[in-house]
Parts: structure tokens; C-alpha cells; sequence
């Protein structure tokens, strides 16, 4: 390959990366505009929570490690006339890979069992429960961030929400 065409072909998959941040960003904003009651700011307390802090950095750092190596991923195994379903550099080529040798099919299937499967029924079984709108969408969230990511956000959501429902008892209790 001409050093011009593996150029091309991380450039191209380069936009796909960034396609996915882009729609991560939008999912996310969707969850929070979904949920104002959650994600307005707590009366009489900080903007965050220390342990929502420590959710958001981890998810935040588990982003940015992802796409780390997403990014070397992309620029080891695309090709100019590839596309990012089938072929060289693909969805299909990385989930190969995945399953490389024992060591890393023991780590595939640990994380689609709990991406696929159980992040999904937690936050929406649990999510309903409490009251989240469109709790689905912290599962579509892990597709373009990270799994972390998302149960890091889930936790952040459910730190906020404990203390609104602190806030709103203390409130009463201050009225009466």
C-alpha cells in the first residue's frame, strides 16, 4: 500500500470515529434532555457530587482509552476502499480479532455478555424503577462510547438522583 493510500484509508476510518463521537455526544445530550428533573442542579448542594466525579472521570478516561486504541486499530488495519461493516479495518474485522486467541475470547465475551446483554437489562429494568426516561438509551450510549462509559454514567445518574430525592427530604423537613 502507497503511503498515500493508507493516508486515505485512516482518514476515512478517522471520520468514522469521529461519526461515533459525534453520536455518542448526541446520545448522551438526548438522555439528559430526557431527563431534566434528574440532571438540574441539586438545591443547596455542590454542581457534583465527589462520587459523581469519580463516575464521570472514569467513563470519561475509559472513552479516551477506547478510542485510543480504536484510532490504532484503524490506522493498523484499514484500507482505502474498505468500509467500516466488512472488510479490512471493519466492525466485522475488529470483533474477529477479538476472538485472536483464547486470552481474548475470554475477554470478548466476558464484555458482550455484560454490553449486549446485562447493560441493557440493568439500566432499563432498574431505570424504569426509578423513574429514568428512556433508560435505553445508556445501552445505545455504550455503542458509541464504552460500556464503562455508560454503567459509569448509569451510577452518575443514579448518585444525582439519591441526592435530589436528599435535598427534596430535607426540604420538607425544613417546611414543616
Amino acid at each position: 500500500m502507497t503511503k498515500h493510500a493508507a493516508g486515505e484509508a485512516i482518514l476515512t476510518g478517522m471520520v468514522s470515529l469521529g461519526i461515533h463521537l459525534i453520536l455518542g455526544a448526541a446520545v448522551i445530550a438526548w438522555l439528559i434532555r430526557s431527563n431534566p428533573q434528574i440532571f438540574s442542579r441539586v438545591p443547596g448542594g455542590p454542581a457534583f457530587s465527589t462520587l459523581e466525579v469519580v463516575y464521570y472521570v472514569l467513563g470519561i478516561a475509559s472513552i479516551a482509552l477506547g478510542y485510543y486504541f480504536n484510532h490504532q486499530f484503524v490506522a493498523q488495519y484499514a484500507v482505502p476502499t474498505g468500509n467500516m461493516f466488512w472488510g479490512p479495518g471493519s466492525w466485522q474485522e475488529f470483533i474477529k480479532l477479538g476472538y485472536a486467541n483464547p486470552a481474548a475470547a475470554s475477554a470478548s465475551q466476558d464484555y458482550t455478555i455484560i454490553n449486549v446483554l446485562l447493560l441493557p437489562l440493568f439500566t432499563i429494568a432498574d431505570g424504569m424503577r426509578r423513574g429514568i426516561r428512556r433508560p435505553w438509551l445508556y445501552f445505545v450510549a455504550s455503542l458509541f462510547t464504552s460500556c464503562a462509559f455508560a454503567y459509569a454514567f448509569y451510577f452518575a445518574t443514579i448518585e444525582r438522583q439519591h441526592r435530589h430525592e436528599k435535598a427534596s427530604v430535607a426540604g420538607d423537613l425544613t417546611r414543616a
